[in-house]
């Protein structure tokens, strides 16, 4: 397998005229002038994303530690391991953007991808203080210890962090391809059951500080998926056969019969809302949606409605607002904390 070259940090040879710029495999000063890029989409997507400050420490819990109480035993079975599962990923996902953007040549994605490990550090944080917020004291490093001792939730972040692995361990292209696409299922399609949960307890006027830095979270994670499906799109046309058509559906069907496993296993049908059912038709619908933002036929035919679309004004994905942000494939208008940034008008 062809290994791939890092990209230099002071390259002074770099050519920085945007005709020679590339995803990966360019050469450029990585000088920062974001007034003279390639790819204009990173532009729009850092802007969007710098939008998204927020403090985890700002969303009062204080209802959710006696909601905790009140829940049944199969929601704090769902409620400790769907958090163990997230800050694991999330904790994970910090660490391996920045090793990923050791080889993306083109400046302006390199600054969104710094934009992404510090959102993907505060989601993590943010778990942490739901955990020391809400559980008991004596409960918490169960919750942290959780993919440990079950078997399905390590099966299914084995996955994920394995293809990251072997791409720490062994910088080819063959690994990169799969670091990426695992990438891109971890913020497209694994979050996303968990998500529901955290809004169906809402719906119930149970957990609402927990439902409200989901929210805060599921805002970042939507612009992640846009950033990799991007960075797939562009190089898969600037490199083709790097990632293969075979490559990502092989990917995306073992990471869905993971994530429905896994929802049926911490959820099934004990929890309101949801069934076996649902979970099936909404992660394959997920699924489809995901693949067609990367140009991609469907893998399950049929599966084209959201069976949790009743949801979406609790998760304020879908909602119209004084934002325009056709540039996702969903708007979150609710939770901006900073004043505006030049060039929203254009998103």
């Amino acid at each position: 397998m062809e290994s791939m070259n890092k990209k230099r940090l002071f390259n002074p040879l770099g050519n920085d005229d945007i005709s020679n710029r590339r995803l990966i495999d360019g050469s450029t000063t990585n000088i920062f002038n974001l007034n003279n890029t390639k790819y204009d989409w990173a532009n729009k997507l850092y802007r969007a994303m710098m939008e998204n400050f927020w403090i985890p420490e700002k969303v009062d819990l204080t209802a959710d530690i006696q909601d905790y109480k009140k829940l049944t035993d199969a929601e704090r079975r769902a409620y400790d391991g769907i958090l163990s599962f997230l800050v694991f990923l999330d904790s994970i996902q910090t660490n391996n953007v920045p090793k990923l953007g050791e080889y993306m040549t083109a400046p302006e994605v390199t600054l969104v991808l710094a934009i992404q490990t510090y959102q993907e550090a505060v989601h993590s944080q943010s778990y942490a203080y739901t955990i020391e917020t809400v559980i008991a004291k004596e409960s918490r490093n169960s919750i942290y210890e959780f993919w440990r001792d079950d078997k399905i939730l390590y099966d299914r972040i084995e996955f994920i962090a394995q293809s990251y692995q072997d791409f720490h361990d062994e910088q080819n292209y063959a690994n990169f391809a799969k670091a990426l696409v695992a990438d891109y299922l971890l913020e497209a399609v694994y979050f996303y059951n968990g998500f529901n949960f955290f809004y169906l307890l809402a719906s119930r006027h149970l957990m609402p500080g927990s439902a409200d830095i989901i929210r805060y979270i599921n805002r970042d994670e939507l612009t992640h998926v846009v950033l990799f499906e991007y960075i797939i799109r562009g190089i898969r046309e600037e490199n083709p056969g790097v990632i293969s058509d075979e490559l990502i559906y092989e990917m995306f069907k073992t990471a869905v019969n993971q994530e429905i496993e896994w929802t049926n296993h911490i959820l099934g049908n004990s929890i309101l809302g949801v069934t076996m059912e649902s979970t099936e038709r909404y992660t394959k619908y997920i699924a489809n949606r995901r693949l067609k933002s990367l140009g991609l036929a469907p893998l399950y035919e049929g599966y084209t409605e959201n069976p949790y679309k009743h949801l979406e004004k609790i998760a304020d994905t879908e909602g119209d607002g004084d934002v325009k942000a056709n540039f996702f494939e969903s708007t979150v208008t609710s939770y901006n904390q900073s004043s505006a940034v030049e060039g929203w008008d254009d998103l």
